[in-house]
């Protein structure tokens, strides 16, 4: 039996849903949420005669929180509309239509103009509706979502859900927003540190004033750039997430933000790869991080619900959560980067997945293999290497992200070697892992390992060992389980107790000696349960924290000491 499951949040939904500014680094004064109650329609194709159901949004249709709660053929095209009224625009001021994500395919229409057409379900984009803007308006999306052809990236969804499989989601998922601008105004901020300077290049305008809170004096834009020396330098870290606010000034437009200062290193120690932060060793302690919700799917009920998650894991000693194959609103980068909480970002997968392929025979031992004739189809590459390139632009100033993972397990994976200098190219501040789990033979800066159904027996080397994935015990908490009928994760408890007791044991006995002899990184699986997944420290709905903070806090205070690391690099 499949259950109803409400998180707290959810229960209490306020009838504008996400009321909040969706860009916390390019924050400015002017903002319109159209989130809320729209008109809602399914068609095979054609467009409606009538609009006969009301939707909530942010929340994607096949979520208990739209009031819809459906699944829906993918030959189908979702219709929303939205009427809403605007002041009048003041001289000079320019109208931008935002959509934070829309799940596959979005064609977009403003008072009977089509703006224009958006592919990919995982990036934000906008339109200039200044042209066709009247006091009121009327706004229709035409949404078609097909999985079948695992062309566009996909991550967890698939149209049979089961086992490690997720609902599917279809149509606008994130915050829908107006915003007015100047003629000349801000369109993106591209955010350079290290350990003592900050560069600031700007896109749209090309002179301006950069001033930043705690720092003496302004700095000027030129040719669309600032660079700003910080004396005495505030490093971020987990432990002190220090961040720096900033603004940014140009003619008529004014925009908010922040950074932080931080350095990323690999350091050889005594013959092993160390991964560094600011300069010294530093133990990643990590939990994979699904980012589905019982209630909102890909969206939770309410912004908080992110720092609710970090927060109950910084409180268990984790300092990292792996984004497992998603990609999130920004607020979640934000809050990771406030509250102190690493991440290591996947890219979306796309491409076909074969269970003998990608995990039957890896997970036995069959790891050797080339890619470089894996996923041949050359639209299906395509769309990959254009969500790699947008993830990057979209989350790149947010310190937290210290590492990307491009491939999963052999999920979609091909080329590993070009995908790798490619992305270094985008961004080579930061650690790639190109082949989680299997699949390695491909430049990356990881040894990284999946281990799941056996003891952990790993040994360090050159490359940082990375014990990417491992664990997944699973317990199911009595009312908070949404599938009653199956459970799946890899070992099985009946009772919180002896759950608990396995989970500190395999972190006491097999992870604290891994870590003494080269272990730089671990992953555990997972924050929460995910539908048939139970193998989560919450409950799939977030009412039941499974470990309690007592019960584990000494063993991450152990494992994130400094007495582990072999040698001191100063």
């Amino acid at each position: 039996m499949l259950n109803k499951l409400y998180t707290k949040r959810g229960s209490e939904l306020p009838l504008q849903p996400w009321n909040i500014y969706p860009r916390p680094q390019l924050r400015r004064d002017s903002f319109v949420c159209l989130n809320g109650k729209w008109d809602f329609t399914v068609t095979d194709g054609d467009e409606p005669k009538v609009f006969d159901r009301k939707i909530t949004l942010p929340f994607a249709p096949e979520s208990l929180l739209s009031g819809i709660g459906e699944t829906f053929d993918e030959s189908s095209a979702l219709w929303y509309r939205k009427e809403f009224e605007v002041p009048e625009l003041r001289d000079g001021k320019r109208l931008l239509l935002h959509f934070g994500a829309v799940d596959q395919v979005a064609h977009v229409y403003m008072n009977g103009i089509m703006l224009g057409k958006h592919e990919g379900g995982y990036d934000h984009f906008s339109f200039d509706v200044t042209g066709c803007v009247k006091e009121t308006n009327t706004l229709i999306v035409k949404v078609t979502d097909n999985l079948s052809d695992f062309v566009f990236p996909y991550g967890k969804q698939c149209r049979k859900r089961g086992g490690m499989w997720y609902t599917p989601v279809s149509g606008i998922w994130q915050t829908v927003w107006l915003e007015e601008v100047p003629e000349r105004y801000i369109r993106s901020l591209r955010i350079e540190t290290g350990t003592d300077y900050a560069s600031i290049s700007v896109d749209g305008v090309s002179d301006g004033v950069v001033t930043v809170k705690g720092v003496e004096g302004s700095f000027s834009l030129s040719d669309s750039k600032a660079l700003i020396r910080i004396e005495d330098p505030h490093l971020w870290s987990p432990e002190d997430p220090y961040l720096y606010d900033f603004t940014v000034t140009s003619g008529q437009d004014k925009v908010d933000s922040y950074f932080a200062l931080r350095s990323l290193e690999i350091k050889e120690i005594n013959g092993i790869g160390r991964l560094c932060l600011n300069g010294r060793p530093y133990f990643f302690h990590g939990l994979l991080d699904q980012g589905y919700w019982s209630d909102g799917l890909l969206t939770p009920a309410s912004p908080e619900c992110y720092a609710d998650d970090i927060l109950a894991m910084k409180s268990l000693g984790f300092n990292m959560l792996r984004k497992h194959i998603k990609t999130e609103p920004e607020q979640f980068y934000y809050d990771c980067d406030r509250l102190g909480m690493v991440v290591f970002q996947d890219m979306v997968n796309n491409g076909k997945y074969s269970f003998l392929r990608d995990t039957a025979l890896p997970t036995v031992g069959f790891i050797k293999r080339s890619d470089d004739n894996l996923h041949k189809d050359i639209e299906t590459r395509r769309r990959f290497v254009e969500g790699m390139e947008r993830t990057v632009e979209q989350l790149y100033n947010h310190p937290c992200i210290c590492c990307w993972t491009i491939f999963n397990e052999g999920w979609g994976q091909f080329c590993g070697t070009e995908m790798y200098r490619k992305l270094k190219k985008l961004d080579g501040s930061r650690f790639i892992d190109t082949a989680s789990g299997w699949f390695s033979g491909c430049e990356t800066d990881f040894d990284s390992r999946h281990v799941y159904f056996r003891r952990l027996k790993l040994k360090a080397g050159k490359k940082p060992l990375f014990l990417s994935e491992f664990g997944g015990y699973s317990f199911k908490p009595e009312g908070h389980v949404f599938n009653e009928d199956q459970t799946y994760g890899y070992g099985k408890f009946k009772d919180r107790e002896s759950f608990v007791k396995a989970f500190c044991e395999l972190y006491e006995n097999e992870v604290l000696p891994l870590v003494k002899d080269g272990l730089s990184a671990a992953v555990y699986t997972q924050v929460s349960d995910v539908e048939d997944e139970t193998n989560g420290l919450f409950s799939f709905d977030r009412y039941v924290l499974k470990v309690r903070p007592e019960e584990f806090l000494d063993i991450s205070r152990r494992l994130t000491s400094g007495n582990n690391f072999s040698a001191n690099p100063d």
